[in-house]
């Protein structure tokens, strides 16, 4: 389906086509493990995704057996180039600098007012299953298994993986994920509401877009909106949640497409 190729970088090269944009891991013979290269062109892609109204959605693949086994700990972390003297005399106050690049990537994802999809094709590791908390829509194959090793190498999962996780799954399922280190299978990750669905893994990429297709069908300030809409309502009171549905939807009903749509619901 993707065709017309893109910027990005050799082990995540961009694509577009219809409205889709799609970054796909392809550093097969390191498991796609993810280097500031790869992680550069995420932000490309995303700065794409925010600056062109003609791009409607976001996919995140892989290719080969992995997703991605995490981050490739032999790089620098995050995207900051640092000065080696610097880093030499200020180690700490370096990495969070480094470190904070790479959270502010998972927190664009979940601030852009498009969709963006995770489309897990193999095992997720680490930051792959970090970064698609960050994301609207999580989709597997059968094959998939997801896991927080972390705490295996002496750390957790802090890139807001940990945090994310547990608001999307609640404490108990985080802590067998990223406490006690543990990977759910595709079936169990569906059931616990990691993963939206598991489509069959010789159509996967097909029923993905397919998904997208549906998306773009509706308009981007209503998608836009109900995407802030969710997201606030997770970090507020009952009475405050009926406040922004008020507000939401008078700002919607007012933007001209709700009288389009009505129209043609009466030409029916």
């Amino acid at each position: 389906m993707l065709n017309d190729s893109a910027p990005g970088c050799e082990h995540a090269p961009i694509t577009e086509n219809d409205g889709i944009l799609t970054v796909t891991f392809n550093r097969v013979e390191k498991h796609n493990a993810i280097t500031p290269e790869m992680t550069a062109s995420l932000w490309e892609a995303l700065d794409l995704l925010s600056m062109r109204d003609d791009l409607r959605c976001l996919v995140i693949t892989g290719t080969g057996k992995y997703f991605t086994a995490g981050m490739d700990l032999g790089t620098q972390v995050g995207s900051s180039p640092g000065n080696p003297e610097t880093e030499a005399q200020h180690p700490g106050w370096n990495f969070r600098r480094n470190y904070r690049s790479h959270h502010l990537l998972y927190d664009e994802i979940e601030a852009i007012e498009k969709p963006v999809i995770i489309a897990w094709q193999g095992i997720a590791l680490g930051a792959g299953v970090e970064m698609a908390v960050s994301c609207d829509f999580r989709f597997a194959t059968p094959n998939v298994q997801l896991g927080l090793p972390e705490v295996n190498i002496g750390v957790m999962a802090g890139s807001g993986g940990t945090s994310r996780l547990t608001r999307l799954v609640g404490p108990a399922w985080a802590k067998y994920i990223a406490m006690a280190g543990m990977r759910v299978d595709a079936e169990r990750a569906l059931a616990i509401g990691l993963v939206h669905e598991v489509f069959p893994a010789e159509t996967f990429l097909d029923e993905v877009y397919a998904f997208c297709r549906r998306l773009i069908a509706i308009s981007p300030d209503v998608l836009g909106v109900t995407k802030l809409a969710i997201d606030m309502y997770a970090d507020v009171d009952r009475t405050t949640q009926r406040h922004i549905d008020r507000i939401a939807v008078h700002g919607l009903v007012g933007s001209g497409e709700f009288d389009k749509a009505r129209e043609r619901f009466s030409d029916k």
